[in-house]
């Protein structure tokens, strides 16, 4: 499995931006299609985006779209999300996924029981 560690999270008033960070150890990180997610208080963990192990693809919430921005710099191991346009009911924990698909181009929307999670990082957005 793969180490994850998110960063970047923290309080921002609506409207705002946040970019978060999940640095990765212990694996090739482009064997790894890369994923955010998040959980609110009383909430089940939901997907926001995810990107192919290549990058070339990418998958977003209908929540999120035209607003959170997944990306990824395989020189670094890590991977972004570009958070802008914050509304309060994007307040969560947000968790890095890597989950280790075949085919370079595939995204998901769903971890698999084979992928690795991030401790995560608190995002507050304030109205």
């Amino acid at each position: 499995q793969v180490q994850l560690v998110e960063s970047g999270g923290g309080l921002v008033q609506a409207g705002g931006s946040l970019r978060l960070s999940c640095a990765t150890s212990g694996r090739t990180f482009s064997s790894y299609a890369m994923g955010w997610f998040r959980q609110a208080p009383g909430k089940e963990r939901e997907f926001v985006a995810t990107i192919s192990r290549n990058g070339a693809s990418t998958n977003n919430a209908a929540s999120v779209k035209g607003r959170f921005t997944i990306s990824r710099d395989n020189a670094k191991n890590t991977v972004y999300l570009q958070m802008n346009s914050l509304k309060p009911e994007d307040t969560a924990v947000y968790y890095c996924n890597a989950n280790p698909l075949s085919l370079a181009t595939m995204t998901y929307s769903r971890a698999g029981p084979s992928s690795s999670w991030g401790p995560g990082t608190q995002v507050t957005v304030s109205s």
